[in-house]
């Protein structure tokens, strides 16, 4: 610990994991049945709840849901989706991956989600999907970019990896597009160790993505198309299961935590504006910090504050994709967005932690 650091640093992140999903891995593995089964069927019939009743898919990863999606969707070589540059490399690694070019568009300004008037710059007539991505879980804004959809002709496929119940004019995410994808990886809203889910309301998307993530079958050894081996655990729906039980009280915690850093911070640093009609869910609570981003993160943990930058490096510049774009919005966004501790697991003295740490650096000038 440093001189100015005395107790426990407050983490950026803390996955909450107790007796009930040790009981819910136990009870699976003194079935005897560890691989997809009826615990990976009652965590997507539970899920559906989340996403208004659609059909939910389960996979082995948020990464493995965009890409059975699209897949599902008919997406592949010769098409273009268009998606943000400001996000994880999984959205656009999973268009690349079906054969199709990813087309990077840039981003609002206080929302860190896809421009619709951005998207409609960049579409083109190989356009066949849009990817928005409900960053930090805020919604991006569906409605003008289902308008958008709409006048050319294009798929949607929402990326809700960091928006489980987040909610756009009462609409959950996840059901708003032709199709959607959730992960369950660690550090998300809620997890199961690992996995994913797709969520759709055409049956012939969901049967496609159930024949993918199985080798291409349905029924055992009828292969109908070559598939991947993509299938969530029963171990990991297991602990689905019993983390969906808690979701809708975590959620309104993130959100209890996130009015307090919002009272407590503004006038210190720039909070994160939620954009009308939108239902934060505070994956992460991101400020902005337009001048050494770097050294205020540094100054925090010198004060036992952790945080994180979500996303360093715009997905365009990456080496895997190495693309020289005009992306301003999304370059200055990468350059000074931090993540503060927001998650559930905060206790009231850590929030106050926080506060007396971020004003104290900010008003230091980092």
């Amino acid at each position: 610990m440093t001189a100015t650091q005395t107790k426990p640093a407050v983490p950026a992140a803390r996955p909450l994991l107790g007796e009930e999903e040790r009981a819910a891995v136990d009870r699976v593995l003194l079935s005897g049945g560890l691989a997809q089964g009826p615990e990976v069927a009652a965590f997507e019939e539970e899920f559906a709840a989340v996403v208004g009743d659609r059909a939910c898919v389960a996979v082995n990863s948020g990464t493995s849901a965009l890409h059975l999606a699209l897949l599902a969707l008919g997406v592949g070589p010769g098409d273009e989706v268009v998606v943000p540059s400001f996000t994880f490399a999984a959205t656009a690694n999973a268009v690349a991956l079906t054969g199709a070019v990813p087309v990077f568009a840039d981003i609002d300004e206080a929302t860190f989600c896809l421009d619709p008037a951005a998207v409609e710059a960049a579409v083109t007539p190989a356009t066949r999907a849009v990817m928005p991505v409900h960053l930090y879980g805020q919604p991006a804004d569906m409605t003008a970019l289902q308008e958008v959809a709409e006048r050319h002709e294009l798929l949607v496929l929402e990326d809700a990896a960091q928006a489980h119940a987040a909610r756009w004019r009462g609409e959950p995410v996840g059901s708003l597009g032709s199709a959607g994808a959730f992960s369950f990886y660690p550090t998300k809203n809620m997890t199961a160790g690992e996995g994913g889910m797709v969520t759709t309301a055409d049956p012939e998307v969901e049967r496609r993505v159930r024949l993918l993530r199985n080798q291409g079958m349905e029924k055992r050894y009828a292969n109908e198309v070559v598939g991947f081996n993509s299938r969530m655990t029963d171990l990991h729906a297991a602990i689905g299961r019993v983390q969906l039980r808690r979701l809708a009280g975590w959620t309104e915690q993130r959100q209890r935590n996130a009015r307090f850093l919002d009272e407590h911070l503004a006038g210190s640093v720039v909070v994160p504006p939620v954009a009308d009609g939108a239902e934060h869910v505070y994956h992460q609570y991101t400020i902005r910090v337009p001048e050494d981003r770097d050294g205020f993160a540094r100054a925090l943990a010198d004060r036992g504050v952790g945080s994180g930058v979500y996303y360093p490096t715009p997905v365009h510049r990456l080496p895997s994709f190495g693309q020289s774009l005009d992306l301003p919005r999304t370059e200055r966004a990468a350059a000074e967005v931090l993540s503060l501790p927001v998650h559930p697991g905060l206790s009231q003295e850590e929030l106050e932690r926080v506060v007396e740490a971020v004003v104290a650096v900010a008003g230091a000038g980092a």
